[in-house]
């Protein structure tokens, strides 16, 4: 947990105050606009709205709720309220101008967040379960990648953007993992061994 706290750190410093890392980050950025086929990054980017990825949590949030796991779900839920509640005082507190416009606002990228605890929470909620227990995160990663790649090159957002969303989302992540794991314990422990 201290590893992404530092990370965030370290991005949300070079971002306000304009260090070399930002100015790096802008020119990779410019260099990345505008490749790829406009309805595959559109496509992608839109991987990170509201209305994709809640349902998405929602119906893993079911799922939990109708297993018995209300604390795995309510975990969830709270770890999806906490993205506004992170991204939008940061977003007018460093007031960075996005890629294609002089409109600021843009880290930390809130479709960004929004995809990595929609889906992330998802596959917490979700994982270890069929014949492949490793398909739920691995999945959750690629959507989560696939969101920042198409924001990034719609020209959206900075790379760094991106991944300052990703290392601050990382932390309530970190904390639902733990409660989903205390949750399956619970659980394990009063199901009966034959």
């Amino acid at each position: 947990m201290s590893g992404l706290s530092a990370l965030f750190a370290l991005t949300t410093w070079q971002i306000a105050a304009d260090g070399p890392l930002r100015g790096l980050d802008e020119r990779a950025g410019r260099a990345l606009v505008g490749h790829g086929p406009r309805w595959l990054t559109e496509f992608l980017a839109d991987l990170g709205n509201m209305q994709v990825a809640l349902p998405v949590l929602a119906c893993a949030i079911g799922w939990s709720v109708r297993r018995g796991r209300r604390w795995a779900a309510l975990g969830a839920a709270l770890a999806m309220a906490a993205v506004p509640l992170l991204v939008v005082p940061l977003k007018d507190w460093i007031a960075r101008p996005g890629p294609l416009t002089e409109a600021t606002g843009y880290y930390p990228s809130g479709h960004a967040a929004t995809a990595a605890v929609a889906y992330g929470a998802s596959a917490l909620l979700l994982s270890g379960r069929g014949r492949h227990p490793w398909m739920m995160p691995v999945t959750a990663v690629l959507l989560t990648a696939m969101t920042g790649i198409g924001l990034v090159l719609r020209g959206y957002h900075w790379p760094l953007d991106v991944l300052g969303s990703w290392f601050l989302c990382g932390l309530p992540l970190l904390l639902l993992y733990g409660v989903v794991s205390r949750s399956r314990r619970r659980s394990s422990s009063r199901t009966p061994s034959c």
